[in-house]
């Protein structure tokens, strides 16, 4: 019974959908940055060479340290501090995820990594939203 129990924790449900997030992340980038080394254009050189820049890489880092933190959070915090931290950090990166999509010319697999991170991210904000304070706390 105690199995169930922590398969069904929305604790543990949430974590497991960030963590799930983060991998999807993490492999469209290792795919992009294999499409960007085959890409010889020069807007392809002078668009990497602005997002470079210190400032964005930092800008970045912080982004999706947001993302791996949830991981912890998620299973950490307590209930209201939960819900909104998961709500607010998720509808962030889904504006990210959505505004990525323009800058320059994304592939075909980004668009798809795209759409499954905001499905995933989604779910979470629906899934944090519909938390009964009930529920394993």
């Amino acid at each position: 019974m105690e199995k169930n129990k922590a398969v069904n924790d929305p604790k543990v449900i949430l974590s497991t959908l960030w963590i799930f997030y983060v991998l999807n992340i993490l492999y469209a980038d290792v795919l992009n940055l294999m499409s960007e080394a085959v890409a010889t254009t020069s807007e392809a050189e002078e668009l990497i060479n602005t997002l470079l820049s210190p400032e964005m890489l930092l800008s970045t880092a912080i982004f999706l340290e947001l993302a791996m933190v949830m991981v912890i959070l998620s299973r950490l915090l307590k209930y209201g501090m939960n819900r909104w931290a998961n709500i607010i950090v998720a509808s962030l990166h889904t504006l990210g995820l959505i505004a990525s999509v323009f800058v320059g010319t994304p592939m075909i697999f980004y668009i798809f990594f795209v759409v499954v991170e905001v499905s995933a991210l989604l779910f979470i904000i629906w899934y944090a939203w519909s938390w009964k304070e009930t529920q394993y706390e």
